[in-house]
């Protein structure tokens, strides 16, 4: 199972990923304060499947379906402001996660080239051992 994982994280290119990184949360930021910046007004929606109605009513009638487009407008605006901000979140814990990854892999680096020095001087602490027996 281990060996699965680490073929796959072998495949990443990471130093693509880690240098994409501030640019994507750099464009979430941007995303987060160009949503939260709109004003929430847009094009109102045609109306389609008018009800007929009497004449005195119509004004009611349409008033009651604007206000139920400006009630849908503003709850799809506040989900898309929730949406953004954790597109944003997401987006700085991604680059905090690769800056952390980066960090590993150069210590997992300078731990196996640590190991392999010292590998080398036990073999050759050996050797010299069994030389002179």
């Amino acid at each position: 199972m281990a060996t699965g994982w680490w073929s796959v994280l072998k495949t990443v290119p990471w130093s693509e990923v880690i240098n994409a990184a501030p640019q994507v949360a750099t464009g979430a930021r941007r995303l987060w304060d160009t949503v939260a910046r709109k004003s929430g007004t847009a094009p109102g929606m045609p109306a389609a499947g008018m009800e007929a109605a009497p004449e005195e009513d119509i004004f009611g009638h349409l008033l009651m379906r604007v206000e139920k487009n400006e009630m849908t407008l503003a709850d799809l605006r506040t989900q898309m402001l929730q949406a953004s901000e954790i597109i944003a979140n997401l987006a700085d814990q991604n680059a905090q996660l690769i800056a952390k990854m980066d960090a590993a892999r150069s210590r997992m680096l300078w731990l196996g080239v640590a190991t392999g020095v010292s590998a080398i001087l036990t073999l050759v602490a050996l050797a010299l051992v069994l030389a002179r027996t």
